[in-house]
Order: structure tokens, then C-alpha cells, then sequence
């Protein structure tokens, strides 16, 4: 490629985003941006300090008083709140199942975004999300709308929470799965939803490695 573009995937929790936009930013020397874990990040220090995750105002107050920042390391991206790492704190069952909420304040999200479109004002970047190509970066040369059924979301993140040495519950995460899709789509502001322009590519009966490829050659046949 001639230059460097900025990258958008979209699409509803455990769809397998961030492990596609991590892999795609690898192949291409890009970097990836987790906006997902700034919203964890969020959740997790509001929790943290019993804040209301229905508190909008409280939580944009929080968001100026910390500091989140993301580091690409080598195994991925590590996450720090005022100089803490809380990568793996983050993924906490209890932030999971909270995010959504809290990413739902338009005065949250606005501020967010002005921090996402920031690292991406000079292209080279993966960017994952809900709101990524519709309302973060509308711009972006490379959109993509990644999906899977509600079953297969569910089991992926059991599965991963099994290789963890997580307890973990298939029919329930089903149904956290399924109350997230439904936070996420019926938001007020920014809601999850499928840019026009974004091409849907659903990884029900796809391996990861496929995925990433068929978003390379997106990228090879745009340039």
C-alpha cells in the first residue's frame, strides 16, 4: 500500500474483534486500539470507587480525573489507569457485564472519542468496537461488521474462560450475550450498528486465521 489507512471493525460482544483487529494490525505494522478496554478501564475504576454505572455525570467526572492508556506489547495490549495496570482486572465477569451501561453516556463517550479519533488522526491504525465506522472514525477507508450467532459467541468466551481457569456457565453467558447485544443496539447515542458502508462478515463457521484474511484482502483490493 501506498499509504497508511485507519481500519474500523465493528460488531457485538464476543463476536472475536479484538483477537481479529490485534492480528490484522500485526500482519500490517498497524497499530491496534482496543476501545473496548478504555470502556473497561472506565468501568472497572467507577466500580472500583462505587461510583453509579447509571451516573453519566459522575462518570465523565471520574473520566477527567484518570488517566487510561493503552501499551502494545508483544502478547498484546496492556492497560493502565494513572500508572496501574489493570489488563487483567478489566475482564473481571463484574466489569463484562457493567460495560455496557457505562458506555452508554453520551458525555462519556463523546470524551472517549475525542481520544480515539486522536490516535487515529494519522492512519495506520485498527480501531475495534460498536460505533467505530459509524461515528468514531466515519471515515475510515476499511470498515468491517464482524458477527457470529449468539451460541457461538457463548461458547468461544467459555471456552476461553475454561483455558483460563475461569468458572464459567454456557447458558448464562448466553444470556449475558444476548443482554449486551440488546444494551448495545438500543442506546440512545452512538448506538452498535452496521455502517453502510462496512462489509458483514460473519465468523459463525469461520477460524479466526480466516477472518483475518478475508480482511486483508479487503485491504489489498481498497489499495
Amino acid at each position: 500500500m501506498s499509504r497508511k489507512t485507519n481500519i474500523a471493525i465493528d460488531g457485538p460482544a464476543g463476536a472475536g474483534k479484538s483477537t481479529v483487529a490485534k492480528m490484522v494490525a500485526e500482519q500490517l505494522t498497524y497499530l491496534y486500539i482496543d476501545t473496548g478496554a478504555m470502556y473497561r478501564a472506565l468501568t472497572y475504576i467507577a466500580l472500583k470507587h462505587s461510583i453509579d454505572p447509571k451516573n453519566g455525570k459522575k462518570l465523565r467526572e471520574l473520566l477527567d480525573r484518570v488517566s487510561i492508556v493503552l501499551k502494545p506489547t508483544t502478547s498484546g495490549t496492556s492497560v493502565f489507569v494513572n500508572e496501574d495496570e489493570v489488563t487483567e482486572e478489566i475482564r473481571s465477569s463484574e466489569v463484562t457485564n457493567t460495560v455496557s451501561i457505562v458506555a452508554g453516556h453520551e458525555e462519556v463517550r463523546k470524551e472517549m472519542v475525542k481520544q480515539q479519533q486522536t490516535l487515529a488522526e494519522n492512519g495506520g491504525t485498527v480501531m475495534d468496537g460498536r460505533d467505530i465506522g459509524t461515528f468514531v472514525l466515519p471515515k475510515a477507508e476499511v470498515k468491517v461488521f464482524l458477527t457470529a450467532s449468539v451460541e457461538e459467541r457463548a461458547k468461544r468466551r467459555h471456552e476461553e474462560n475454561i483455558q483460563k481457569g475461569y468458572p464459567s456457565d454456557y447458558e448464562k453467558l448466553k444470556e449475558e450475550i444476548a443482554r449486551r447485544d440488546e444494551l448495545d443496539s438500543n442506546r440512545k447515542f452512538a448506538p452498535l450498528q452496521k455502517a453502510a458502508d462496512a462489509v458483514v462478515i460473519d465468523s459463525t463457521h469461520m477460524t479466526i486465521p480466516e477472518v483475518v484474511d478475508n480482511i486483508l484482502h479487503l485491504v489489498e483490493e481498497r489499495f
